[in-house]
């Protein structure tokens, strides 16, 4: 069954610890509904740095994301319709979904197996 990467971009934080908590909540509600579609529910980022193709690196993003979920879905349609009810685009955030391919290593170690 195919996986799909839900990226988290901006979104606004909560003005006080309340609301963050019903957030939170909601969220929680969300990847239950999801049940054992849920790879791995949240990864959230911090400490972000970006490396350019000189080697530089500096503190800080280029982009928004704010953090990625893993969930199996049968279809993009199906992982669509899951990511248009998650409680992050009542932040005003966005979700941003793809398809992760399976790679495997010319080792043939590593990687998953296909689906």
């Amino acid at each position: 069954m195919p996986q799909f990467i839900f990226v988290y971009i901006g979104g606004e934080y909560p003005s006080n610890p309340e609301e963050g908590q019903k957030h939170f909540e909601k969220y929680q509600d969300w990847l239950r509904s999801l049940g054992s579609a849920v790879i791995s529910p949240a990864i959230p980022c911090k400490d972000t740095h970006t490396v350019q193709p000189d080697g530089t690196t500096s503190p800080g993003s280029i982009s928004t994301m704010s953090g990625m979920s893993i969930i199996q879905m049968n279809s993009m349609n199906e992982a669509l319709a899951a990511a248009q009810s998650c409680p992050f685009l009542e932040i005003n955030g966005a979700l941003e979904v793809s398809e992760m391919i399976d790679m495997q290593s010319s080792s043939g170690e590593g990687g998953n197996k296909p689906n």
